[in-house]
C-alpha cells in the first residue's frame, strides 16, 4: 500500500508520462483581460509576456520632496531656489542646475540634471528658497528607468497561474489578449442506491447527494472545469454505460462504490474497460480506500463515499493531476509548521489527516501559530471541516505528540 506521498507522486508520474508520450500539450484559448479580468484568475498561462518598454520608463520618485544635485545637498542648511514642479505625467520641462530644485511629488519623472529626491520632511520653505535639514546623496529617493523590467524582458513566464499582481503586470505592458491553457473538464459521477438529489426529500435511509457538489467546488478552486455526471446506481450495466459518457471528459472523478463489499463496483467496471490500475488503496485516515487509474486513454479516480475521506483524497491527489492537465507544474504539498495546542494519540499504521484550526495570537507581532483538533466523528463528518481551516497531519513516524511539539498543518483550500 502507498503512502500518501507516493500516491501522489505516482499521479504527477503517470499523467507527465502519458503526456509526454503523447507529445500533447495543454490545449490553449485566448483571453481578453480588458473585458472580464475575473476570467483570468486562477487561469494558466500559456506564453511569455514579455516588456514593451523599460520599467519605469523615465527616473521615477518614489517620495513627495525636492528633486536636486546631490553636489548641492552635501550638508544640511543648504539653500536651494525652487524653480518648478513635477508631478505625475506632467513633468519639468526644464533642468535643474547648480543651486536648484524642483518640487517632485511620488510617481513624478526625475527632472534633468537632478540626481536626488529629498523628502519633503527634511526640508522647510523660506519664500522661494527651500533649505535642506538633512544631506542628500546620488539616486536617493527614486528608481531609475529599466530597473524594474528591461524592454523584451519576460515579465510573466509561460506556467504560471496567474492571479492579480500577474493580471496588473500584463496589463501595464498592454497585454489585455494573450494564450491561457484550457481548463480540463473533469466529469464528476457519485455513485450509491442511497443517494438522492438536493431537490428531493430524502426517505429514512437516504441521503442527499453532497458530494457532487463538494467535488464540483474542489474541481474550480484547482482550475478545472467541473462537468457533473449524476448519480450511478449500485448496478454493474448503468455504472459502466453513466462511466464510458463520462470518460468523454478530460479527466474522471467517481465518489463512492471503491471499498471492498458487495455493492463496491468501481473497480469491477473499470478492469472491464480496460483500466489500469495504479493503486487502490493509501495508508491515509480519512480516504484509504482511494482508486488511481488510467482508462480510455484518460485518468481516473475512485475516491472514498463518505464526503470528508472524498474532501481530503481531491487535495492530495486530484489537484496534482487537474494542475497537470492545466500545463502547470505541480507543486508539493503546502505543508507548514504550528504548534499543537494539545496533546494528541491517533492509532496505526495510517497517516491521519485530521479536521483543525490554526491560529495567531492576536495583537502580537511573530507569534507562533498554533493548531488544535477539532471534534469530529468521523468521515461523513462535514460540519467539522466546515469548521476547520486546515487538516493536522499525523505521520507514520509518530502516532503520539505533546503539546507544544511542531506539527504539519495542511491548509484547507482558500481558508488560509
Amino acid at each position: 500500500m502507498f503512502s500518501f506521498e507516493e500516491a501522489r507522486a505516482k499521479v504527477i508520474e503517470v499523467i507527465a508520462a502519458h503526456t509526454a508520450a503523447r507529445g500533447k500539450m495543454a490545449a490553449t484559448e485566448t483571453i481578453d483581460i480588458s473585458r472580464d479580468p475575473a476570467e483570468a484568475l486562477g487561469r494558466v498561462l500559456a506564453e511569455d509576456i514579455l516588456a514593451d518598454r523599460n520599467y519605469p520608463p523615465f527616473n521615477r520618485s518614489i517620495r513627495d520632496g525636492f528633486a536636486l544635485r546631490a553636489a548641492d545637498a552635501g550638508s544640511a542648511g543648504a539653500r536651494l531656489r525652487l524653480i518648478g514642479e513635477s508631478r505625475a505625467g506632467v513633468a519639468f520641462a526644464g533642468t535643474v542646475g547648480q543651486g536648484e530644485c524642483v518640487r517632485i511629488l511620488t510617481g513624478a519623472p526625475v527632472p534633468k540634471g537632478a540626481n536626488a529626491v529629498l523628502t519633503q520632511e527634511h526640508a522647510r520653505m523660506e519664500g522661494d528658497f527651500v533649505v535642506l535639514e538633512r544631506p542628500a546623496h546620488p539616486g536617493q529617493h527614486y528608481v531609475l528607468a529599466g530597473a524594474e523590467a528591461r524592454v523584451g524582458e519576460i515579465v510573466v513566464p509561460r506556467g504560471t497561474r496567474l492571479s492579480y499582481a500577474e493580471l496588473a503586470m500584463a496589463a501595464e505592458v498592454g497585454r489585455a489578449r494573450f494564450q491561457v491553457s484550457r481548463r480540463p473538464r473533469v466529469a464528476i459521477l457519485s455513485t450509491g442506491d442511497e443517494l438522492i438529489s438536493l431537490d428531493d426529500k430524502p426517505g429514512p435511509f437516504q441521503i442527499r447527494n453532497s458530494n457532487n457538489i463538494s467535488l464540483a467546488a474542489q474541481v474550480a478552486l484547482a482550475g478545472g472545469q467541473p462537468v457533473l455526471a449524476g448519480n450511478a446506481r449500485d448496478e454493474v450495466s448503468e455504472l459502466r454505460a453513466r462511466m464510458e459518457r463520462a470518460l468523454e471528459a478530460d479527466l474522471l472523478i467517481l465518489s463512492g462504490g471503491v471499498s471492498a463489499g458487495k455493492y463496491d463496483l468501481v473497480e469491477k467496471v473499470l478492469e472491464d474497460l480496460g483500466a489500469q490500475i495504479f493503486f487502490d488503496a493509501v495508508a491515509i485516515r480519512p480516504g484509504k480506500p482511494a482508486v488511481f487509474g488510467w482508462c480510455c486513454g484518460k485518468p481516473v479516480f475512485g475516491l472514498p463515499g463518505n464526503p470528508v475521506s472524498t474532501m481530503v483524497t481531491f487535495e492530495l491527489f486530484v489537484v496534482p493531476a487537474i494542475e497537470s492537465l492545466s500545463g502547470y507544474a505541480p507543486k508539493s504539498l503546502p505543508l507548514f509548521k504550528a504548534k499543537l495546542a494539545h496533546p494528541v494519540a491517533e492509532k496505526g499504521p495510517v497517516a491521519h489527516f485530521l479536521p483543525a484550526r490554526v491560529s495567531w495570537p492576536s495583537g502580537e507581532t511573530g507569534g507562533d501559530p498554533k493548531v488544535e483538533v477539532l471534534l469530529w466523528e468521523g468521515s461523513g463528518d462535514v460540519g467539522a471541516v466546515v469548521r476547520a481551516n486546515c487538516f493536522l497531519v499525523i505521520h507514520t513516524s509518530r502516532f503520539q505528540l505533546e503539546a507544544g511539539e511542531w506539527v504539519d498543518v495542511f491548509p484547507r483550500r482558500g481558508k488560509l
